[in-house]
């Protein structure tokens, strides 16, 4: 006879859906813990431009898989699917029920169906390909890809530094296209939870176009130069690296860099959060098990509640 799996349940959105304050709306009703699924806010002292909760906040409501690393560092997918079966088993074993929550889909795909088979980061090549762009500019790197894997080339831009440098890192390494790696996937044991996958999905685009542009401007006000050239001053950052990569953070470097003006700063910021949304909500229309609710319905907190409950009485 099988064992009994225990539940989890997942709230997945795309950006300024209110993911967060759903959250913590179910958090008071349920015996949850809350666990981000964020790519960028496991970095410590990136509060404004994440939308990290505050303080006040995250002690009312802690949240699990947050503030973990320096910008300085890097987070895989596979560090995410480690800490995160970790904490969910220790929530598990507390009695309480792990929630999910957030937008970073590739995590959540890797915790489901595992990951690609692809060998882990090489410092020294790194280095040697991060001194090579430097020479002749990363669209030469670019160049570089195409011939030896067009696949991946041709999704990737000749400016997206990091994914340029990663896919000829994989092929130095390994001598094979990245692209032809991720095929071949390695398989985790099946996900240890019976789960209950709930997507916020706005029924009017413009709405959430309007959240996200309102929610910048609140960023701006509240300090994220500010923010920004604290970080600067306290790390040794660059611009390549993958927490200064991160929506709205790129564009304020290039704004504290004499690049763009503050409008423009402004402009590009909300454009790639646009973009961020729309890549999020492909991916999230892509997953089959994904229950779909409309996040801008007046009555969303009652009918995720509702649908919540129900599976939690399934036996």
């Amino acid at each position: 006879m099988s064992m009994k799996r225990p539940k989890a349940l997942f709230l997945l959105g795309p950006t300024a859906s209110g993911k967060t304050a759903l959250a913590m709306h179910l958090a008071d009703r349920f015996s949850v813990e809350i666990v981000s699924v964020d790519s960028a806010l496991v970095y410590r002292g990136m509060d404004i431009g994440t939308a990290k909760p505050d303080a006040e906040t995250l002690r009312e409501y802690p949240h699990h898989l947050i503030n973990l690393i320096s910008p300085m560092d890097a987070y895989s997918v596979a560090q995410f699917c480690r800490d995160a079966l970790r904490v969910m088993s220790q929530i598990s074993a507390r009695g309480r029920i792990p929630l999910l929550v957030g937008g970073t889909m590739l995590y959540v795909k890797a915790l489901f169906e595992g990951l690609s088979d692809l060998p882990r980061g090489d410092a020294d090549l790194r280095a040697t390909l991060e001194a090579r762009a430097g020479q002749l500019g990363w669209p030469a790197m670019h160049a570089e890809l195409v011939q030896i894997d067009p696949l991946t080339a041709a999704r990737l831009k000749p400016t997206d530094a990091q994914r340029i440098q990663r896919a000829l890192e994989v092929f130095h390494l390994t001598g094979s296209p990245i692209s032809a790696l991720q095929t071949r996937t390695t398989r985790t044991p099946d996900f240890p939870y019976a789960a209950l996958q709930i997507g916020l999905i706005p029924g009017e685009r413009s709405v959430l176009h309007e959240r996200i542009a309102a929610r910048f401007d609140a960023m701006l006000n509240a300090g994220l130069i500010e923010e920004v050239n604290s970080l600067r001053g306290r790390h040794r950052l660059t611009a390549e690296m993958p927490s200064m990569r991160c929506v709205g953070y790129r564009q304020t470097w290039q704004f504290l860099e004499g690049e763009i003006d503050k409008k423009t700063l402004r402009d590009k910021a909300i454009a790639a959060t646009r973009q961020l949304a729309k890549r999020q909500l492909t991916w999230l229309r892509s997953m089959p098990d994904v229950s779909p609710m409309d996040c801008l319905q007046s009555d969303l907190h009652a009918v995720v509640e509702a649908k919540m409950m129900t599976f939690l009485r399934q036996p």
